[in-house]
């Protein structure tokens, strides 16, 4: 059974640090390009960030140079790291993992951006 499980979410003020950890199982990890998505309240789900199996990164433009995403294959964990926190970052973020037509989800973690 494939799991995708997201830890590290929770309140921070703006300024603020937060790494996001999301851990498989029941996948071949190294194989699968993985994404972090977020979703605001009344807004739609957006790619945040995504790293491929050979460790290629891209980001969206508006966390570029604030976030940074990695991976570990051997303990099939992909991290977050999101400094410089702003309010509009508030949202429950998603880890996506993806190979060919087959993807998986997690079950997301909140995110709250505020003074």
């Amino acid at each position: 059974q494939v799991q995708l499980v997201e830890s590290g979410g929770g309140s921070v003020q703006p300024g603020g640090s937060l790494r996001l950890t999301c851990a498989a199982s029941g996948i071949t990890f190294r194989l699968y390009t993985i994404s972090w998505y977020r979703q605001a309240p009344g807004k739609q789900r957006e790619l945040v960030a995504v790293i491929t199996s050979g460790g290629d990164t891209n980001y969206v433009d508006s966390v570029k140079g604030r976030f940074t995403i990695s991976r570990n294959n051997a303990k099939k964990t992909v991290y977050l790291q999101m400094n410089s926190l702003k309010p509009e970052d508030t949202a429950v973020y998603y880890c996506n993992a993806m190979l060919g037509a087959r993807g998986h989800w997690g079950q997301g973690t909140q995110v709250t951006v505020s003074s």
